[in-house]
């Protein structure tokens, strides 16, 4: 069992300098507390993501923790130059001694992809291109490809990423379908959805998995997501939760209300008491984090637990204070849980 964190960089209504500078230390943090990875999300135009450019925003990263791997979740694939990308991941690889992760995808918004002059109806054909351009990209030296959108003869890859034959690969997954996609192609996932929705994509994962990679030594990544404050009392990390969960709700429906519209994908209960009523979320001392985060373990049988710990306007000592707490009483005790067995 490994531990994550995602960060959706949403806006805490401090001034941006500031700001990013909380979010390097929260990371700072992240690396003393030994987590496996810092996940970031791409959103444009909105206070949901104040991250719109996830390689400038990893390259500090990268220079203010050592041993902390990190990487988009995900870079928005419809919205890169497939070339451009291929030498921001062999920069951001090489710049941090092989330590980034590519999650990708071709982004749940309409509204910011529309943007950038995208029709939503195309995008995942266009993620499918870009795909296997930057694939292709990262692991031969010279880059040849004839696609529907993209066309290269000839082009030569002078920056290479130190990890081969390229980055880890991630994934967000919603359908059994997209499990069994991602498992095919050998990419580490991370859902967001209650433990019992995850189970069933956690086993078709991993069968499929093993059907396309009988020779693999490790197993990738299968991982559940979700919010978590760890205070040393249930009241009080209840209060901090519902508080910053409250402008976090209001930063992801911003786009959405500025058009009169409805999120298409990723809907979020209004009040975080509701989120822990569906298993995506918990708020607690160490005890009741545990209890409730075993559960969700032994249900889902995931092998990497991704909290969202930053959030909203939550202040850098109240979410310091969170991950501290997590990574010195909840980490020990849970990683030895075992997932309950499949059925049948």
């Amino acid at each position: 069992m490994e531990f994550g964190i995602f960060d959706h960089v949403d806006r805490t209504g401090a001034p941006l300098h500031e700001y990013y500078e909380q979010r390097l230390k929260l990371a700072e943090a992240y690396d003393r507390a030994g987590f496996y990875c810092y996940h970031v999300a791409e959103h444009h135009f909105t206070p949901l993501g104040m991250a719109p450019s996830p390689s400038v925003y990893l390259s500090a990263v990268a220079q203010r923790t050592r041993q902390l791997r990190f990487g988009p979740l995900v870079y928005l694939l419809p919205l890169y130059h497939p070339l451009r990308l291929i030498e921001e991941i062999g920069m951001l690889d090489q710049m941090s001694g092989g330590r980034l992760q590519v999650g990708v995808g071709r982004g749940i918004s309409p509204l910011e992809v529309g943007y950038y002059g995208q029709h939503p109806d195309r995008t995942q054909a266009v993620y499918e291109e870009a795909l296997q351009v930057l694939r292709k990209g990262l692991t031969n030296q010279i880059l040849s490809f004839e696609g529907q959108f993209f066309s290269y003869r000839d082009v030569p890859m002078e920056i290479t990423p130190i990890q081969r034959p390229h980055p880890p690969l991630w994934m967000g997954v919603k359908s059994v379908a997209s499990a069994e996609a991602a498992a095919r192609d050998n990419i580490n996932i991370v859902c967001l959805m209650s433990a019992s929705d995850m189970r069933s994509r956690a086993d078709r994962y991993r069968a499929v998995w093993r059907q396309h990679h009988p020779d693999a030594d490790t197993e990738p990544k299968v991982g559940l997501s979700h919010f978590i404050v760890v205070a040393p009392t249930d009241q009080e990390a209840l209060d901090i939760a519902a508080r910053a969960y409250e402008r976090w709700h209001t930063n992801f429906h911003y786009l959405y209300r500025l058009h009169g519209r409805d999120p298409v994908q990723g809907v979020r209960p209004p009040e975080f008491n509701q989120l822990i009523e569906t298993g995506q979320g918990i708020a607690g001392s160490p005890a009741t984090v545990t209890q409730f985060l075993r559960a969700q373990v032994e249900v889902s049988a995931v092998n990497y637990l991704v909290g969202q710990f930053s959030f909203g306007d939550m202040c850098y000592d109240e979410a310091g204070r969170s991950v501290e707490l997590f990574a010195r009483h909840v980490i020990p005790a849970l990683r030895q849980t075992e997932p309950v067995a499949a059925a049948g």
